[in-house]
């Protein structure tokens, strides 16, 4: 049999990873700080010993998880804020789209679900930094925009926005958990925003 290459190898790792990444997600959606690696392992269809060469703990796990997705939502944000909105139907369609993305990235949900409270569950260095990144690449860009829309002060369209994130987040996690979240986003948004963001002279 051939050795593999250096390539192929790599390549092998990023699939893995990735894997057991997604299925952490997956796993941690449904039992929070009780994950185990051993639950990964079967999510993932892989041994034991594997998801333990990769990552030697739950927390090192839950960890990494939470920076790629965070480069991801970096991503979003970034894109949301050059396309900009003009009108309340455009943040509309924007917070639909946030919805539509934690359907298809549990990564992504569980990044902003955490950041409510700080990501505490983690240690204090690992929950710091991760503070820092999401106020500055997804909190901060998002009250902006709230800010734009509504044409409150930032330190106000802050508060709208947690008040935002913090509806989204608990109304998302049935359809979530079932699997219906794609489809019910739009209604989650229409019953969510009426109440939460005003405009001067138009109610979202």
């Amino acid at each position: 049999m051939t050795p593999r290459t250096r390539e192929q190898n790599e390549e092998i790792r990023r699939i893995r990873m990735t894997q057991i990444v997604k299925s952490a997600a997956d796993v941690y959606l449904d039992k929070g700080m009780l994950m185990e690696i051993r639950d990964v392992a079967l999510e993932a269809g892989l041994g034991y010993g594997t998801v333990y060469h990769y990552y030697k703990n739950k927390n090192d796990l839950l960890h990494d998880l939470l920076w790629q997705a965070m480069d991801r939502a970096a991503e979003w944000m970034y894109g949301v804020a050059k396309q900009g909105n003009s009108n309340p139907c455009e943040f509309k369609d924007t917070v639909v789209s946030l919805m539509e993305c934690w359907a298809e990235d549990h990564a992504l949900y569980l990044l902003c679900k955490m950041s409510i409270d700080d990501f505490r569950s983690l240690s204090g260095e690992q929950a710091e930094s991760l503070v820092t990144a999401y106020q500055e690449k997804v909190f901060i860009p998002l009250a902006s925009l709230i800010a734009h829309e509504t044409s409150l002060p930032l330190l106000n369209a802050k508060k709208r926005a947690q008040m935002l994130l913090a509806s989204l987040i608990g109304c998302a996690l049935p359809s979530l958990r079932v699997g219906s979240l794609q489809e019910d986003a739009k209604d989650i948004a229409d019953f969510l925003l009426e109440g939460l963001i005003q405009r001067k002279k138009v109610q979202i």
